[in-house]
């Protein structure tokens, strides 16, 4: 028994030394500016400790010390299919304990019918109704605090006609909108609060097709939008795109059409003289946005050209790594943040890329279903990190 402790303790204290490494930036990163609070850090996945101590005790300090250090990193707290006492209370109870850190909690709200399109990660309220009186819930829980609101990944970017499941009269998706309307109107007025809508990502909509959806969805009254959730592109093209939306809305309501607005594939000289032309609009007058980066410090995977009849080069992808940590601070007027939003290490789904499965063809083994925790995925997040989750050494 006294071995155990022994060896317990030393693997506490190897993997302690090497965190405090990977920390040491973030922290003088906060010191410099005291004034404004960080981001919170939410409880990890324990699957995610589970794995460390496992790696630790096999000898892989290393290994084991960045799945700590990712696993510390401040990123989203997602909440969906509570009941609304639950989610009451769980919302609460975190934006207390933000409050207290001085930090700032930021809420992914994944509850909306037809999430999904009752794919991978299927579920939410059952009707309107229902979701309304979810979102009534929330505001409830978050109340006076301070709190950053992502609001239904994929809920814009993924309408119910995208995916085959309206009718013709177009029933389900109004009701999104009107979902998603409410959702903004309750939370966005509370003092503390800032809710983003959903883009998708640079690589999936056309500014021009998605602005008319977020001023649909009730762009005007959020502080912005927020692109890449789940996704893996880069911090250029989240930053351009961010910025070719928001000067695309503020061009249509000055009463302009989003069908003459640059999109993100124009040559970026030809977009930016648009841009000087048609949008003098000062950036604290403009939508502002956020960006997530917890997986795409590699970019997007380019699959084998036509190994795949269905690449899915979204769903677990190999080889990706963590992207550069979370940010109040990006240096740029219009992007409120760079967040950690998707938990890095958490399975996007049973991916079979066309083919029979059951095992991701990819990976020659059974993918984790979405949400579950994806030991090998988050290994390689961590080994191919750019920036690096651990120092040198």
């Amino acid at each position: 028994m006294r071995r155990i402790s022994t060896g317990l303790a030393a693997l506490v204290v190897g993997l302690a030394s090497l965190l405090s490494a990977a920390t040491a930036g973030a922290a003088d990163a906060e010191d410099s500016e005291r004034h404004r609070p960080g981001l919170y850090v939410p409880d990890a996945n324990p699957a995610a400790y589970r794995q460390a101590f496992e790696l630790g005790r096999a000898g892989r300090l290393r290994d084991a010390a960045g799945i700590l250090a990712m696993a510390h990193t401040p990123q989203a707290v997602w909440y969906g299919d509570q009941t609304p006492r639950e989610v009451e209370r769980q919302i609460r109870a975190v934006a207390r304990d933000a409050d207290r850190g001085d930090t700032l909690p930021v809420f992914a709200l994944y509850n909306v019918p037809g999430r999904d399109c009752s794919n991978y990660s299927a579920g939410g309220a059952a009707n309107t109704a229902e979701y309304k009186a979810w979102i009534d819930a929330i505001a409830r829980g978050i109340g006076s605090r301070d709190a950053l609101v992502v609001l239904e990944p994929d809920s814009l970017a993924l309408l119910p006609a995208d995916c085959g499941q309206d009718d013709a009269q177009g029933t389900l998706t109004a009701a999104r909108y009107t979902e998603v309307n409410y959702a903004v109107d309750q939370l966005e007025p509370l003092r503390g609060t800032r809710v983003y809508l959903d883009t998708g990502h640079p690589g999936w909509h056309s500014v021009n097709s998605i602005v008319p959806r977020l001023l649909k969805g009730g762009v005007a009254r959020a502080s912005g939008f927020y692109t890449n959730t789940s996704n893996y592109q880069t911090d250029d093209a989240n930053s351009w795109y961010g910025k070719l939306i928001s000067s695309c809305v503020a061009y249509v309501d000055g009463g302009g059409d989003a069908a003459a607005c640059p999109n993100q594939w124009w040559p970026r000289a030809d977009a930016r003289a648009w841009l000087d032309e048609n949008v003098q609009v000062p950036a604290s007058r403009m939508k502002h946005f956020v960006t997530d980066s917890s997986r795409n410090g590699r970019g997007p995977w380019t699959p084998p050209p036509g190994k795949y009849t269905d690449p899915q080069d979204w769903c677990n992808p190999p080889d990706r790594g963590l992207g550069a940590r979370p940010t109040l601070r990006t240096g740029d007027p219009l992007q409120d943040a760079r967040l950690w939003i998707k938990i890095p290490g958490e399975s996007d789904g049973l991916c079979l890329r066309g083919t029979e499965g059951p095992e991701d063809p990819e990976r020659g083994m059974v993918d984790p279903k979405a949400g579950d925790w994806f030991p090998e995925q988050a290994l390689e997040l961590v080994r191919f990190a750019n920036p690096p989750i651990l120092g040198r050494g």
